[in-house]
């Protein structure tokens, strides 16, 4: 399981010109299933996402995790992520999952982050969305739960 997190002061996701997700302050959370998921793999993107501290303390360092701040996510499935690059020029999505497996990580990851008490909004499993967000500082952390990069 892989995941992009872009600390944001605002972020929402469109689908059809209706939003269906908006947080203020939080992690906009692309979050990408792979194939041979397991729930260790789930479980780390879960607590890694949650106890990041990327967030500013009172004096200016980042110390503090999503949670502290009151923050919220806003979680977008995206296999692209899970895309290799490194032949050819065109991405290889071998590794991604298929989209029936991928919807059930996709969905235990919302409840979990939940369960852990975090407000969490999120986009449409294989719709066509539109994210905006403003990404504050900026910010931005890449996840992978075997550690790949």
């Amino acid at each position: 399981m892989r995941a992009v997190l872009q600390r944001v002061s605002t972020a929402s996701v469109t689908v059809a010109g209706a939003t269906v997700g908006r947080i203020d302050r939080g992690l906009l959370v692309l979050l990408g299933v792979t194939v041979g998921d397991t729930e260790a793999d789930l479980t780390y993107i879960v607590e890694r996402t949650i106890g990041l501290r990327v967030f500013p303390d009172a004096d200016g360092r980042m110390n503090v995790d999503v949670r502290a701040t009151g923050g919220a996510l806003l979680v977008v499935s995206q296999f692209t992520i899970a895309g290799d690059c490194r032949k050819g020029r065109r991405p290889s999505w071998d590794g991604a999952a298929r989209p029936d497996d991928a919807r059930v990580w996709y969905e235990r990851a919302l409840d979990a982050w939940r369960a852990h008490g975090v407000p969490v909004e999120a986009g449409v499993f294989q719709a066509d969305m539109q994210v905006a967000l403003v990404n504050d500082g900026p910010v931005t952390v890449l996840l992978d739960s075997r550690k790949q990069f």
